[in-house]
C-alpha cells in the first residue's frame, strides 16, 4: 500500500484559547493510503501535551512497513496521533473496498445526529460572557478554565447564559484546593460535567475527594490500559481519537469503560470535519458528545459535517467511511 502523508492548516475562526496557551489556526497532518485502485484518508492533529510535533508524527507514519495491516498497526504503531490517522484512513479505504459503510463493518446500528458541545475558549469575564450570550441559544456549552480565579468566569458564563447546560474543562489547571473550593459553587451553578480538574500525574488526589459534579477523565485517559488508574478517581472517561490512536482501539476502550462502569464522552482536538467524522460512531449514547473542532474553523473540508439543531450528523460517504 502506498502512503501520502500532507499538512493542511484551517483557519480558525477567533482566536482559541486554553490553560495551555493561544492559537489561531489548526495544523493538522492529513494521510491518504491507496491499494492502487481505491483510496482512503484519515486526519490526526498532533498535541505538544504529550510530546508530538507534525515532524514527529509524519516520522511516526513514514515509517511503517510496506505490508502492515489495521490489525498489525496495533503493535506497529503506539496510541496516539500517528496510529488514529493512519487507522481512521484503513477503515475508510475498507469502505471504498467493499462499498460499505463503516458502521457497517463495525457491526454498529446506523448512527443519527448528537447534539455537541460548542466550546467558549478561556478570556477575561466579561469577554466569556459575551461569547456565551452570543451562543445562548445552543443546548451544551463548555467553558475553557483552568486558573485559581475561574469563579467570577463562571459566574459570567452562566449570566451569559442562563438556559444552557454547561460542562467545564480546566485542562489540568486546578490544583486539588482550588477545585475543592470551586466544587459546591459548580453545583449551585447547574454545571453537568468537569473534565480533567487535576494535573494526570496529580489525579490521586480525587480519591476520597467530594465529587458532587460527574469528573470525566480526559489527560489520564488514552486507551484501554488508562482504566485500571482511574478507580475511585472519575466517573467519565473523555474518548478521543488522536489520544486511543484510531477507532479501533476507540471502539473497543468504550466498551470496556461501559462495561466497568464508567459513562462516555467523545471528544476532539480541533481539527476538521473529517477528523469528527470517525467519532460520530463513538457519539451514540455517549453522555457528552464535544466534536464541535469545525464550528471552530473559518475553513472546512470539501464535504463537511453537518450541524444543525439535532447535533452533529454522520458522514456522507464523500467525506468518510
Amino acid at each position: 500500500m502506498r502512503i501520502d502523508i500532507s499538512r493542511d492548516v484551517f483557519r480558525l475562526a477567533q482566536v482559541f484559547t486554553i490553560s495551555r496557551g493561544s492559537r489561531t489556526e489548526a495544523k493538522v497532518l492529513t494521510v491518504r493510503i491507496s491499494d492502487g485502485v481505491h483510496k482512503g484518508w484519515g486526519e490526526c492533529v498532533p498535541y505538544a501535551r504529550y510530546d508530538e510535533t507534525l515532524d514527529s508524527v509524519e516520522a511516526e507514519i513514514a515509517g511503517l512497513p510496506a505490508d502492515f495491516t489495521r490489525q498489525s498497526l496495533m503493535d506497529l504503531l503506539p496510541a496516539g496521533a500517528a496510529r488514529n490517522a493512519v487507522d481512521c484512513a484503513l477503515w475508510d479505504l475498507e469502505c471504498k473496498r467493499t462499498g460499505k459503510r463503516a458502521w457497517d463493518l463495525a457491526g454498529l446500528p446506523v448512527p443519527g445526529p448528537e447534539i455537541t458541545a460548542y466550546t467558549l475558549s478561556l478570556d477575561t469575564p466579561e469577554a466569556m460572557q459575551a461569547q456565551a450570550a452570543a451562543n445562548a441559544h445552543r443546548p451544551l456549552l463548555k467553558i475553557k478554565l483552568g486558573t485559581p480565579d475561574d469563579m467570577p468566569r463562571l459566574e459570567a458564563v452562566r449570566a451569559g447564559a442562563p438556559g444552557a447546560q454547561i460542562i467545564v474543562d480546566a485542562n489540568e489547571g486546578w490544583s486539588a484546593a482550588v477545585y475543592a473550593d470551586l466544587a459546591p459553587h459548580l453545583v449551585r451553578l447547574g454545571v453537568a460535567l468537569v473534565e480533567q480538574p487535576l494535573p494526570a500525574g496529580e489525579d490521586e488526589a480525587l480519591i476520597g475527594m467530594a465529587r458532587p459534579v460527574p469528573v470525566c477523565a480526559d489527560e489520564s485517559c488514552h486507551d484501554r490500559s488508562s482504566l485500571p488508574g482511574l478507580k475511585g478517581k472519575y466517573d467519565v472517561v473523555n474518548i478521543k481519537l488522536d489520544k486511543t490512536g484510531g477507532l479501533t482501539e476507540a471502539l473497543a476502550l468504550r466498551e470496556q469503560a461501559l462495561a466497568e462502569g464508567y459513562k462516555v464522552m467523545v471528544g476532539c482536538m480541533v481539527g476538521s470535519s473529517l477528523a469528527m467524522a470517525p467519532a460520530t460512531l463513538l457519539a451514540q449514547g455517549a453522555m457528552v458528545t464535544d466534536l464541535d473542532g469545525p464550528l471552530l474553523l473559518a475553513e472546512d473540508r470539501t464535504n463537511p459535517l453537518i450541524f444543525d439543531d439535532a447535533g452533529v450528523h454522520p458522514p456522507k460517504a464523500a467525506l468518510w467511511g
